[in-house]
């Protein structure tokens, strides 16, 4: 019911919303207009994290590279949004449930906490909530539309997040366990893996052009999984003769 909604002018829903924040292990409740610049990247979860056994649910705490720190989700689909933020270089921050969005929908009071909220590197903040298409019921979307709608008054984007591609997604996952910073160590060992890679060829033999495949490979999937350099991640899954190039070669463009 959140047509009650839609026509209310931006400035009305600074006070239409109310947000409430978790200070101290205490909810704290105030309207959105007096309270959306709060510092969410340094929030706690406004509740904690479930899951049903019968269900499609798996609550788990990811490690984000981003963050340098543990982020919750609820679902594998969640955890999966979270590698895809963790990966992108223009999300500085992450907080899983960080606040509820109060309103009311002209029926009754609701109240709906986003799965994410995403500081960018420009200072921008994203709102993402994460459901698959097929399984979005009336009461999920009107969740989303209000949210969007308290965002659009405030400046925030907002972000319906579904199924990522399968192949792409599965690729991402393997690079994700070298996502933190030690796997790109040693420096000279990923200075040569760029040099070797200007001119693209097989994943296996650039690594065995750097040296000893136990030490390299790890680097290299870190440089991967940064963007450093390139593959075609939506083709196929990665095999030892996948092509794989420096970022920035023209042969990509």
């Amino acid at each position: 019911m959140v047509g009650a909604l839609v026509g209310v002018l931006d400035e009305a829903a600074l006070t239409a919303f109310d947000l409430a924040i978790s200070v101290n292990g205490s909810l704290v409740r105030r309207s959105l207009g007096s309270s959306w610049d709060t510092p969410f990247e340094a929030a706690d979860p406004v509740r904690e994290f479930s899951w049903r056994k019968d269900g499609h649910g798996f609550a788990g705490w990811y490690y984000s590279a981003t963050v340098r720190d543990h982020v919750g989700y609820e679902s594998w689909l969640e955890r999966d949004r979270l590698i895809l933020l963790d990966r992108d270089p223009h999300v500085a921050a992450i907080v899983s449930q960080p606040f509820w969005l109060h309103w009311h929908d002209g029926i009754r009071k609701r109240r709906h906490a986003p799965d994410y909220f995403v500081r960018l590197s420009d200072g921008r903040a994203r709102i993402v909530d994460v459901r698959a298409e097929d399984e979005m019921d009336e009461a999920t979307q009107e969740a989303f539309d209000a949210t969007r709608h308290a965002c659009r008054a405030v400046g925030w984007e907002f972000e319906w997040a579904g199924r990522p591609e399968p192949v792409f997604m599965a690729n991402v996952r393997w690079l994700s366990r070298y996502r933190r910073a030690r796997c790109g160590r040693p420096a000279v060992v990923a200075d040569r893996l760029l040099e070797v890679f200007r001119e693209p060829m097989g994943l296996w033999d650039g690594a065995g052009l750097v040296g000893d495949r136990l030490q390299v490979l790890p680097v290299l999937f870190h440089l991967l999984w940064s963007g450093a350099l390139k593959t075609d991640l939506v083709g196929g899954l990665m095999e030892t003769d996948s092509l794989v190039w420096t970022e920035g070669n023209t042969w990509a463009a």
